[in-house]
């Protein structure tokens, strides 16, 4: 038997240490380091069923809400109502301090009923002007017969046709005083019905049913026109108004079924349906905006609330499937990594329907059954050595 000699030189044995640790240390970088293969996990495109559906956040809304404020300015005198309360059709919920609008309404019928006085008298001249104009009449044609006869001088019968000329001007007169006397009227009763108006706008009463949901004006307080003392919403209106990125709202439209989440409740959807889809989008976001409202009004639901809102579209059958996750974009080209006899491949793919479960269909670009990279380690290219396993969390061993 060969003996190993054990008085072998200290250079040797650093030598072999050496080369042992070099050999370890090639073999991690391979295994492990920067030139190993790149680990992968991998799928095959298949057929499938997809069911392609809409995702966006919202908030809840009225769809009917009303601003209760005076139509001129003043100072807010009496808030009737409060926050969280129920209102009806017509009941007060506030009033604006009338100042000087009462005494304005005394003076301004005071007035009327002065003109109607004045429009009796101008009746009454009219109806003395026109017994006058007739008897003068009456008078001038028979002073006119008879002058005709020889009767009478012709002086005569001019003084009797002027009398009658004297009538006629008295009558026109009285006929004009009582036309101004009733345009006179006309526009007192027009003041008096004008101030009573301002004197009913003060009174702040409610359009109609609903919730008290804001009180922004307190008595004494001074409020310009329009603005609103007390804000009121019908509770039987509210829906989501939700927003969805305009690069996956293809299909969206009203009457699309929906399920709602509310953050109040997220255990508990509730159905609904797309009402209205707005004809303007917001280009700073780029989204889209539908309204959504419930198949049954929720209870307890608050204005503002946020929520969650999936549109579901047609199911489409018989589609190409692949997981969303394995796609790669190429600046706006969206493509996948094909593996074909060990070697990686990049394919420009053109998409169609995605799900929330992750699936995308695939119109050009992947047949069934290619083999498609899902995940991996780290960026891939043409060239990359990869190393395909079942989970990233996979441990090589």
């Amino acid at each position: 038997m060969m003996k190993i000699p054990v008085n072998l030189p200290r250079q040797f044995w650093f030598a072999a240490f050496s080369i042992a640790l070099l050999l370890a240390l090639v073999w991690v970088t391979l295994k492990s380091g920067p030139l190993a293969p790149i680990q992968v996990t991998v799928t095959q495109a298949a057929k499938g069923e997809v069911f392609p559906a809409l995702f966006g956040i919202g908030t809840v809304e009225a769809r009917r809400a009303y601003l209760i404020g005076p139509t001129t300015a003043g100072r807010v005198g009496r808030v009737l109502v409060d926050v969280g309360d129920t209102v009806q059709s017509g009941q007060l919920l506030a009033e604006m301090d009338p100042v000087d609008l009462d005494a304005r309404v005394s003076s301004a019928a005071a007035a009327a009923v002065r003109a109607k006085s004045a429009v009796a008298t101008a009746q009454a001249q009219l109806q003395d002007a026109q017994s006058r104009q007739a008897l003068a009449v009456s008078e001038a044609r028979r002073y006119v017969e008879l002058g005709r006869k020889g009767f009478i001088s012709t002086s005569v019968v001019d003084a009797k046709l002027q009398q009658q000329q004297s009538a006629d001007a008295q009558l026109a007169a009285a006929e004009s005083t009582l036309a101004g006397a009733r345009q006179d009227l006309a526009r007192l009763d027009a003041d008096l019905e004008g101030v009573k108006q301002q004197r009913v706008n003060i009174r702040l009463a409610a359009p109609t049913g609903g919730v008290v949901t804001s009180r922004d004006a307190e008595p004494g307080a001074t409020v310009v026109a329009g603005q609103a003392v007390l804000k009121l919403v019908q509770p039987d209106s509210l829906w989501v108004t939700v927003r969805l990125d305009q690069e996956r709202s293809a299909g969206l439209q009203a009457g699309l079924p929906a399920e709602i989440t509310l953050r109040s409740n997220p255990g508990k959807p509730l159905t609904g349906k797309v009402a209205r889809v707005e004809p303007v989008s917001d280009s700073v976001t780029e989204e889209r905006i539908a309204q959504v409202v419930f198949d049954l009004m929720p209870q307890g639901a608050s204005i503002g609330e946020m929520a969650e809102v999936t549109l579901r579209l047609t199911a489409i059958s018989d589609a190409l499937l692949i997981p969303n996750a394995s796609l790669r974009y190429r600046g706006a080209q969206a493509g996948v990594w094909l593996r074909a006899n060990g070697h990686l491949r990049f394919v420009p793919v053109k998409t169609g329907a995605e799900s929330l479960d992750g699936k995308v269909q695939i119109i050009e670009g992947v047949k069934a059954s290619d083999e498609i990279v899902v995940y991996s380690e780290r960026d891939l290219g043409e060239d990359s050595r990869i190393k395909v396993v079942a989970s990233l969390a996979e441990k090589t061993q």
